[in-house]
């Protein structure tokens, strides 16, 4: 005679599925704890950019219109983990709005946590004050832009820019002083 099937089974089965859905749900909690870790610690960050000189090394004023060389120094410090390749950034001076010298800055990269200097100088032609005064006043401005991976799987896109106000004596091209 055979014996009848016992509820054993029945109970040994919907033991094995709460063990496999116990374990899957711990998977995915596991899971979405290590990508918060994850991109909590990659998170990109956006570039530093500290001014720490602007120089006229060469400046002359003739009829009311000044030629000079516009040189710049910035250090730009990339806190990420992971390196940052800049490769759209530029330098620009403007004057009451107006745009009277320009420089692309070339491409590179900067190394996790590293600093870079970066130095600009360019000539500005022809820049004609509104009016003669002591002291004229411009702005410098400098974008940069480029990307972060992280662990080159995710792509991410990062531009920072710094306007600095820079007072230029007239008489000589000193620059008695910037605040950015």
């Amino acid at each position: 005679m055979a014996k009848p099937p016992s509820s054993s089974s029945s109970s040994s089965t919907t033991t094995n599925l709460a063990s496999c859905i116990l374990a899957t749900l711990f998977l995915i909690l596991l899971t979405i704890i290590t990508l918060i870790i994850f991109f909590t610690l990659f998170k990109p960050k956006q570039p530093k950019i500290s001014i720490t000189t602007i120089r006229l090394p060469n400046f002359s004023i003739a009829n009311n219109t000044a030629t000079f060389t516009f040189s710049q120094y910035a250090s730009v410090r990339n806190p990420n983990r992971d390196v940052f390749s800049h490769y759209d950034s530029s330098l620009q001076l403007l004057y009451s709005g107006n745009r009277v010298g320009f420089m692309w800055i070339p491409a590179g990269e900067i190394g996790s946590g590293r600093t870079q200097i970066m130095a600009a100088t360019f000539a500005v032609k022809w820049f004609a004050p509104d009016e003669m005064r002591e002291v004229v006043e411009v702005e410098s401005e400098m974008r940069v832009g480029g990307r972060v991976r992280v662990l080159r799987f995710f792509i991410h896109h990062v531009e920072t820019q710094v306007k600095c106000r820079v007072a230029v004596e007239v008489t000589d091209g000193a620059v008695l002083g910037f605040r950015c």
